[in-house]
């Protein structure tokens, strides 16, 4: 047979990379702007993103200066924006902006 299970459930905790942790937190109408930006357009609603970090926007990366973590926003929309014409880019972009919003909607 099989071992009878005890019932315990741990905290389970998503470890993100480093671009992905950089993802800003941002008010809500922002982050669906970002979205339908990068929707339309692959890694414009990314770079739109990274001025937020500028302006005051928490990130996951609490240890990382402001100018890296704007800088490595920068670097997800210029990958997007580079592998967009193979559909990785696009789709990865669109992701991103899904990101953003379920990060706005956790902040708020």
């Amino acid at each position: 047979g099989t071992a009878p299970s005890s019932g315990v459930v741990g905290q389970v905790r998503e470890k993100k990379g480093p671009l992905r942790a950089a993802i800003p937190y941002m008010p809500f109408p922002v982050a669906v702007i970002c979205l339908f930006l990068n929707t339309f357009v692959p890694g414009l609603g990314t770079f739109v993103s990274a001025f937020t970090v500028l302006c005051g926007a928490r990130t996951d990366l609490p240890d990382r200066h402001m100018c890296c973590v704007f800088w490595l926003n920068i670097a997800a929309a210029l990958i997007q924006i580079l592998t967009a014409i193979v559909m990785v880019g696009w789709i990865m972009s669109i992701f991103w902006g899904m990101d953003m919003v379920i990060l706005a909607s956790k902040y708020n």
